[in-house]
């Protein structure tokens, strides 16, 4: 068995909290060891205490025990620490699509705190106004729009 083959069974891993994005898209996965038979996958949480982490790892373990990987182990690192520069391209485009905002800027460009206005996924205003440091879940800000009124979630930098 290659990685290749690994990775393309964690595709079917979703995010339970955002289920357009698989766990590659969000980028917690980062590694997949191989050691003859035994199958090790490495992910760091998006944030640490997570409550989705669980429900990812149970999920890993389904779909690799679906395609005949009995005894697959799942390990949990916190460093580095994950960072929304991890997500991939498609992953934003997914979570645009679906009515999130994804992060606007890389961390190591704008730091932690959004320092530019938030675009509306909706009608595409930049007007728009943050209502909560905490919008769906942790992740997440509550926006609103000011042409078209209506409140958005987005993805913080992280």
């Amino acid at each position: 068995m290659e990685k290749a083959n690994i990775y393309k069974i964690l595709e079917n891993v979703l995010d339970p909290e955002v289920p357009v994005l698989n766990i590659l898209d969000l980028g917690i996965v980062r590694d997949v060891i191989l050691r003859g038979a035994k199958i090790e996958v490495v992910i760091t949480p998006t944030y640490t205490g997570c409550p989705a982490m669980n429900v990812i790892e149970f999920q890993i373990k389904m779909e690799l025990a679906v395609a005949g990987f009995k005894d697959a182990k799942v390990k949990t690192i916190l460093k580095p620490a994950w960072t929304t520069d991890w997500m991939t391209e498609s992953g934003k485009q997914k979570l645009l699509e679906y009515g999130i905002v994804p992060p606007q800027y890389l961390t190591s460009e704008a730091g932690f705190r959004v320092s530019g206005a938030i675009p509306c996924p909706l009608c595409e205003s930049i007007d728009t106004e943050i209502l909560s440091e905490f919008g769906s879940t942790a992740c997440k800000s509550l926006y609103r729009c000011k042409d078209c009124l209506e409140p958005f979630d987005y993805f913080k930098c992280h």
